[in-house]
């Protein structure tokens, strides 16, 4: 089946993924562009941590002002090309990372971000509950992990249940959009203003 440009280039706005991808998920659908957007993203979810170490220098800083105009985030997300970061897609992931961060107030952006001494006196408070206790000491550190990735999915921006659907989290979402894409994506920086915090 021959698939002329137009489709390709549909597909390609839609996906944000090359033009040889583009054609040949064209190929393999039957130019069912909705097919091909849909195999685009499960193929690309394979590739998208092979994708972590390519360099990013494009994207945009957002602007997100609650509408009650009493707070504000500003987040910077980089891609890979200025093509991508000019789709639609990127943009509504970008406000919809700002938004997050307006509702959940993170304050790291993952666990490496947390000072060490910061997570060792969160562990040190975990285990501190079972002093004294009966419990084997390897029991109270799985406890005390588990307390951990707790403390984590709330004050790190990667590890938080997205707002818009708790199945999944803000890393898996960004997975998601870099499979979609076919380029390296990374939130680098945010920041979030309160009246009065």
């Amino acid at each position: 089946m021959a698939i002329d440009t137009q489709t390709v280039s549909e597909l390609r706005a839609k996906t944000g993924a090359g033009v040889v991808d583009c054609k040949k998920a064209l190929e393999e659908c039957g130019g069912d562009i909705g097919k091909a957007a849909e195999h685009l993203r499960k193929k690309g979810i394979a590739k998208a941590g092979t994708r972590g170490e390519r360099t990013t220098k494009e994207g945009m800083v957002h602007a997100y002002i609650h509408p009650n105009n009493m707070m504000g985030v500003l987040v910077e997300v980089q891609c890979e090309t200025d093509f991508v970061a000019r789709t639609d897609a990127f943009q509504q992931f970008v406000h919809d990372v700002a938004m997050q961060i307006a509702a959940t107030n993170p304050l790291y952006l993952s666990p490496d971000a947390i000072p060490p001494e910061v997570v060792e006196k969160e562990k040190e408070l975990a285990m501190a509950e079972f002093e004294g206790s009966s419990k084997p000491r390897e029991v109270i550190e799985k406890i005390a992990e588990g307390k951990l990735a707790k403390f984590y999915s709330e004050v790190c921006l990667l590890n938080q249940a997205f707002i818009k659907d708790e199945d999944k989290t803000i890393e898996e979402l960004l997975k998601e959009k870099i499979a979609t894409t076919g380029e390296n994506m990374r939130i680098t920086r945010f920041v979030r203003f309160a009246l009065s915090e």
